[in-house]
């Protein structure tokens, strides 16, 4: 840094590019890109590194660079690559003090190439190579601009400046009658209203997939855009989230053992939405007909329907449990006073109290397995009956959890 101060001094203009183009000598940005360079441990700067540090354009950093390579204070020890369809490599310098500087203040070296090395000065030159050290220890920064000098005066608090000129001559106090009173027509009002947003066909789906999250509850740990993918039919033809969790409600499909995530199990149900419910009547008659069977639902479990049993639990969960107890015992009386005949299978559970498994034949169970698989609310009747247990056994575990899931997703 001392030799480049030295170089780049403008009085003594010891350095004068060659170039008819581009800075005429070095300068403040010469001296800021050559201190960037002392700060490198390797001398691989690169000129878009240098353009964003500094916040210098390509062509100054390219400029200034080949004025430190002309005085011999930077030579090329790698010159770097620009081929297309491949990564460029940053030119690798080193950093030289000519040998006019050494000459000019009488340093005495020893060794050669990158080895030489400084050993002692003129003593005549001792104070220049001081002054010179000052300068290399400062930090080199941009100047400030010296535009805002050239503006006019500032105004103070008591309406002073530094202009000579005085305005009291020039301007005259308005009368009382034409003061603001704070209420003007602007000739351009602003405008209050802005106009509703209208979502795109993208927006659409994920707003009907928020709303399904926030209104299904085995949703909720779905992220939005993938249920916006899964609704995406149903969204574009006009759906909303109640005619959504309508279909779902009454168009309930078995859900398979290899479906585990939720939004797998929306696409399942959602599979055939379009060609069930056709227009926007059929999807009317769909809401109307889930509400109905939602005011349905209420009035069978309505607590006033317990008041023979006494004063009804104070929680919401011992409430559920005592109206599923009770339907339970209704289902049990009328299964008792009119048992199970129909024609598409055998009465299985006319005698379930005193029947034993261990008695049924081997076709006889194959029967009632085929019977469940053709009707699952037969493994609902045999769990009431004979206990979970028992129904297990007869109809398998893998058959008796897919009923149980089913029951579970259509409660909720």
């Amino acid at each position: 840094m001392m030799a480049i101060h030295w170089a780049a001094d403008p009085k003594a203009k010891r350095y004068t590019p060659s170039s008819s183009h581009g800075p005429k000598a070095m300068n403040h940005t010469t001296l800021r890109i050559a201190q960037e360079l002392a700060n490198l441990k390797v001398c691989r700067p690169g000129v878009a590194y240098l353009m964003r540090k500094l916040k210098l354009s390509e062509r100054s950093v390219e400029y200034h660079l080949g004025m430190l390579r002309e005085a011999g204070l930077l030579v090329y020890r790698t010159k770097g690559t620009r081929v297309s369809g491949a990564v460029g490599q940053a030119s690798v310098f080193e950093r030289v003090i000519p040998v006019a500087y050494d000459e000019a203040h009488g340093i005495r070296t020893v060794g050669e190439g990158v080895q030489r090395r400084q050993v002692g000065a003129a003593q005549e030159a001792r104070s220049i190579l001081g002054k010179l050290s000052k300068k290399a220890a400062r930090k080199v920064r941009k100047p400030r601009s010296k535009t805002a000098s050239k503006r006019g005066g500032r105004c103070t608090l008591m309406q002073g400046g530094t202009s000579g000129l005085s305005s009291a001559g020039s301007t005259t106090s308005p009368s009382e009658s034409k003061l603001a009173s704070g209420k003007t027509d602007s000739p351009t009002p602003k405008s209050t209203s802005r106009p509703r947003r209208v979502l795109n066909k993208v927006g659409r789906r994920h707003q009907l997939a928020k709303e399904l999250i926030q209104q299904e509850p085995w949703l909720g740990t779905a992220a939005v855009p993938r249920i916006a993918w899964v609704v995406r039919h149903v969204a574009d033809a006009g759906w909303s989230a109640t005619e959504v969790r309508a279909f779902l409600h009454h168009c309930a499909s078995h859900r398979s053992d290899n479906i585990r995530r939720p939004s797998a199990v929306l696409a399942t149900r959602l599979r055939a939405a379009l060609t069930i419910l056709r227009s926007a009547k059929d999807r009317q008659e769909c809401v109307e007909a889930w509400r109905e069977s939602q005011v349905a639902a209420q009035q069978r479990h309505n607590p006033a329907d317990w008041q023979d049993l006494g004063p009804g639990p104070r929680s919401a969960v011992a409430q559920r449990e005592l109206a599923r107890a009770q339907e339970l015992i209704r289902q049990r009386k009328a299964v008792a006073v009119a048992p199970s005949t129909e024609a598409d299978g055998p009465e299985i559970f006319a005698d379930s109290p005193a029947m034993a498994l261990e008695d049924l034949s081997r076709a006889e169970v194959l029967e009632m397995r085929a019977a469940a698989a053709h009707d699952p609310s037969v493994i609902g009747l045999a769990i009431e009956l004979i206990g979970e247990t028992q129904a297990r056994r007869l109809y398998t575990n893998a058959a008796v959890n897919r009923f149980l899931a089913d029951q579970e997703t259509a409660n909720v």
